[in-house]
């Protein structure tokens, strides 16, 4: 595959590095804050369904969840921003682990919508606990500082944001190159011989559906500090929905598609809300089944094969070894 040895080499690497750096001089800063966070919480969506096999429709609790807990470290113990996300991706870990123990066990739909039925008790939980979650009013006012400086210009906050973005995404980028996440492709593919390898497969699992809530969790945290206030929204079940739309349209299992799936649904939906459509959720729907009708492997995926199958095509036969031997008799 020609794009997925790319995606490992050093110049596509500084290309999305530039076009994470430029972002907020083309595009309104809290809508490129907005995507860049979206494409980190579709890349822990992808660890989780494109590399290891499993659906999770309850990813929203730890989006959602990190977005209360660093709310609330934010606004209580006055300590700085990065300080604040990070506690709330170690909330959204720790929520993971029992989880993720009595969920990696089922696979399939069960899988999904017992993730699902998790991420509700979240919601609900989220919704009664009024004195600490702000009930249906949220968390508001959230601070953006650090050590002193304002960032409440969402230009500058979102380059105070972005090495945590950065450094997520590299993550889960390792994360997939490692011999762990090896052993989860090959878990994806075939458990049964994964397990007669003499892997633990529960364990595996466990650990990637860990490892992707506390991804999902700093992206909820940097995005909840970033607008200043954390909401139900976060923790509802369309949350994890539209992070699967976006892997589905970038291209399941591709890591880098995810930011493009997020670039594209979020830019979407800020131009429908611009133009002052009201029914965002029906264009988009159909827009997402037009693409996937299209692009069957999502948009980076279809492109990676597309540019895979032109150039062994292109490349010249080999010459045959009986030719080359009649010639030179």
């Amino acid at each position: 595959m020609i794009l997925s040895k790319l995606a490992g080499r050093p110049v596509l690497l500084a290309a999305g590095l530039v076009a994470a750096l430029v972002l907020p001089w083309f595009i309104y800063p809290p809508v490129a804050l907005d995507i860049v966070c979206w494409a980190l919480f579709a890349a822990a969506v992808d660890l989780l369904l494109g590399f290891t096999g499993l659906l999770s429709f309850g990813h929203a609790a730890f989006w959602g969840g990190s977005a209360y807990a660093t709310g609330l470290i934010a606004l209580h113990s006055g300590l700085p921003f990065p300080v604040a996300v990070l506690g709330g991706a170690a909330f959204a870990a720790a929520l993971a682990v029992p989880i993720g123990f009595l969920s990696v066990r089922l696979r399939g739909i069960y899988f999904a919508m017992v993730t699902l039925a998790f991420a509700q008790m979240v919601y609900f939980i989220a919704n009664q606990w009024r004195e600490a979650t702000g009930g249906e009013n949220g968390l508001q006012g959230i601070p953006r500082e650090l050590f002193g400086l304002d960032l409440s210009d969402p230009f500058f906050f979102y380059y105070a944001a972005l090495p945590f973005v950065l450094a997520g995404l590299f993550a889960a980028w390792r994360i997939v190159r490692s011999p762990f996440g090896r052993v989860l492709m090959s878990i994806r593919d075939n458990p049964n011989r994964a397990r007669a390898l003499g892997y633990s497969i529960d364990r595996y699992k466990l650990l990637a559906f860990v490892l992707s809530a506390a991804l999902s969790g700093l992206a909820g945290g940097l995005f909840t500090v970033g607008h200043g206030f954390a909401s139900l929204q976060g923790v509802y079940w369309t949350t994890s929905g539209q992070a699967v739309m976006m892997v589905v349209l970038g291209g399941i299992g591709t890591l880098w598609g995810g930011a493009i799936g997020a670039a594209l649904i979020v830019e979407l939906n800020d131009y429908l809300a611009t133009a002052g459509f009201e029914e965002t959720g029906i264009i988009t729907g159909a827009i997402f089944i037009v693409v996937v009708l299209l692009f069957r492997r999502g948009v980076w995926g279809t492109a990676r094969d597309l540019l895979a199958a032109r150039t062994s095509r292109a490349r010249p036969e080999p010459e045959n070894s009986d030719t080359k031997v009649e010639a030179s008799v």
